[in-house]
């Protein structure tokens, strides 16, 4: 079956220019121009993958992002976001609101293409991950969850990776561009910055259970994952 995606974007254009990208890509295009719409389709079938803009009327995509990573039925969906902000300030911000990925307008269908292959591809390995316990912390690889003794730890596709290793390589230290090639691999442009952003966000989801100190920063080194202080 074709991976679908859905293409929200407030531009019929770039809609169009999108689809037809996709089309020749072999995967089913879905089209929203506003939050409203976006949900509509979602409802109607949850897609493979979003592509969404940055900025939309009414909800921006940061908004729509941050939305999606807190419901249960979106929140593992794989997030690029198109914008033309290409700011590093800008970049972090969207990968703070809960997206995978991150294109800056004006692009080419060929990257385009490319950046949504490499996040299905991720996508599919995780799917691939057994389960694993360290501590209280637990990972039900079947189900693609997250628990901490009995209650389930929030985390987006991107922090479910990140954890994943670390807690199939607990007590060693890596550096971020180790990480990059491990969780994000090798042949994916991604800045170190990214990594740092992913830390945060994972160590925030580990906060209401007080298991955040497992992801440890090693002071000119880079990070780890450990029981121990």
């Amino acid at each position: 079956m074709q991976k679908r995606i859905l293409i929200v974007d407030d531009e019929p254009a770039i809609r169009d220019m999108v689809a037809f990208a996709l089309r020749k890509g072999d995967y089913d295009p879905v089209h929203a121009g506003d939050a409203r719409e976006a949900s509509a389709a979602i409802a109607d079938r949850v897609p493979d993958l979003i592509l969404l803009d940055w900025m939309l009327p009414g909800s921006s995509g940061l908004e729509l992002a941050r939305r999606w990573r807190r419901d249960d039925l979106t929140r593992d969906v794989p997030i690029i976001m198109l914008t033309a902000r290409g700011e590093e300030n800008d970049r972090v911000s969207g990968l703070e609101s809960g997206v995978d990925d991150y294109v800056v307008k004006p692009f080419s269908a060929r990257e385009l293409l490319a950046r949504i292959k490499a996040v299905l591809r991720r996508s599919r390995e995780d799917e691939d991950d057994g389960s694993v316990t360290v501590g209280k912390l637990r990972i039900d690889g079947a189900a693609h969850r997250v628990y901490a003794g009995d209650q389930p730890v929030h985390v987006g596709p991107t922090e479910y990776r990140l954890l994943h290793f670390f807690m199939t390589h607990t007590d060693r230290v890596y550096s971020r561009t180790q990480l990059l090639d491990h969780v994000w691999g090798g042949n994916v442009y991604v800045e170190e910055r990214t990594v740092d952003v992913h830390i945060r966000r994972l160590r925030k989801a580990l906060e209401p259970s007080r298991l955040e100190e497992m992801v440890q920063t090693v002071r000119g080194s880079g990070y780890r994952f450990s029981l121990s202080a």
